[in-house]
C-alpha cells in the first residue's frame, strides 16, 4: 500500500430523515477522465454503537482509501443515546445506507466518476461494532441491492457473536438491544452475525492479535462456524496490534485491510 497525498473530494449525502442518516463520499479529485475502475467501499465506524463516537473516527482511513483509488461511502447511523438509536433502528440505518448506493450516492457524483465505479464489486468494511453492522446488514440484503453486488465484507476485530457477548456481561451490547438477555434472547440472536444465514459474498475477519476489547477467539469461532455452514470466509490475524489499530492509517491492520480490498 503506497498512498500518495492527492486532493480528495468529500460530499455529504443524506439517506434518511434523522440528523444521523447521512454519509460522506470520498474520491480522489480530478478522476473523471481517469479510465481505471474504482472499487466502492462502504465504511462503517465502530464505537460501541454509542453516540459518543461518530464517523469522524474513520475519516483518515476514508481519505486514505480514496487516495488509493477507491470510492468510499463512510456512513453515520443512529446510535445508542439518540432518538431511534439502538436495536433495530441502528441496524435498519446500516441497511438503508448501503441501499443508497443504488441512487443517492451515484446521483451525488459527477457522471464521469460514477461511470468508473464498479458497482458489482462493492466491499463493506466495519470495525468493532461497525463490523457487526457490516456483516448483519449484508446478510439482510443477501449481498445485493437493486443495482449493486456486495462481493466482500471485511469485519475488523468485530462483534460477531452478540449472544455470547451478552451472556458474558457486555454493557455495550445490552445498551444496544435495550433489554436483558434473559428477557429477550431472540433479539440478541436476530442482531448477531453468528446467527445469520450464509450469503454470496466473501467475509474476511481481520483481527488484531493483541485485542483485549474483543478477543481474537470471537473471529476464529465465527469463521469456523460459518464456513461449516457454507459461508465463504477466512481469518487474518494481525500480530502485535490492538483493537484501535484499524483507525490508524499507518497500522499493519489497516495495510492488511487494504490488501484484502485490492487497493
Amino acid at each position: 500500500m503506497n498512498a500518495q497525498r492527492v486532493p480528495v473530494n468529500r460530499v455529504k449525502v443524506a439517506y434518511g430523515d434523522s440528523p444521523s442518516n447521512f454519509g460522506h463520499i470520498y474520491h480522489a479529485a480530478g478522476t473523471g477522465a481517469d479510465e481505471r475502475r474504482m472499487r466502492p467501499i462502504v465504511l462503517i465506524h465502530g464505537g460501541y454503537w454509542s453516540a459518543e463516537f461518530s464517523l469522524t473516527i474513520q475519516s483518515a482511513i476514508a481519505r486514505q482509501y480514496a487516495e488509493l483509488g477507491a470510492l468510499v461511502w463512510s456512513i453515520e447511523y443512529r446510535r445508542v443515546g439518540e432518538p431511534g438509536g439502538g436495536w433495530p433502528g441502528t441496524g435498519r440505518d446500516a441497511v438503508a445506507a448501503i441501499k443508497a448506493l443504488d441512487d443517492l450516492v451515484p446521483e451525488a457524483l459527477d457522471p464521469l466518476v460514477a461511470g468508473r465505479v464498479d458497482w458489482s464489486q462493492v466491499a463493506v468494511v466495519g470495525h468493532s461494532a461497525g463490523g457487526q453492522l457490516a456483516v448483519w446488514s449484508t446478510a439482510q440484503l443477501r449481498a445485493r441491492t437493486r443495482n449493486t453486488t456486495i462481493s466482500t465484507v471485511v469485519a475488523q476485530s468485530a462483534a460477531l457473536n452478540l449472544e455470547a457477548a451478552a451472556r458474558s456481561g457486555s454493557e455495550s451490547v445490552l445498551a444496544l438491544v435495550g433489554r436483558p438477555y434473559e428477557e429477550a434472547p431472540h433479539l440478541y440472536r436476530e442482531a448477531s452475525p453468528w446467527a445469520q444465514e450464509p450469503f454470496d459474498a466473501h467475509v474476511v475477519a481481520i483481527h488484531a492479535a493483541d485485542d483485549t476489547t474483543i478477543p481474537p477467539i470471537v473471529s476464529r469461532r465465527y469463521v469456523d462456524r460459518m464456513t461449516e455452514r457454507g459461508q465463504s470466509a477466512e481469518l487474518v490475524e494481525v500480530p502485535d496490534e490492538g483493537h484501535s489499530a484499524f483507525c490508524d492509517p499507518r497500522s499493519r491492520a489497516n495495510r492488511e485491510t487494504a490488501r484484502v480490498l485490492g487497493i
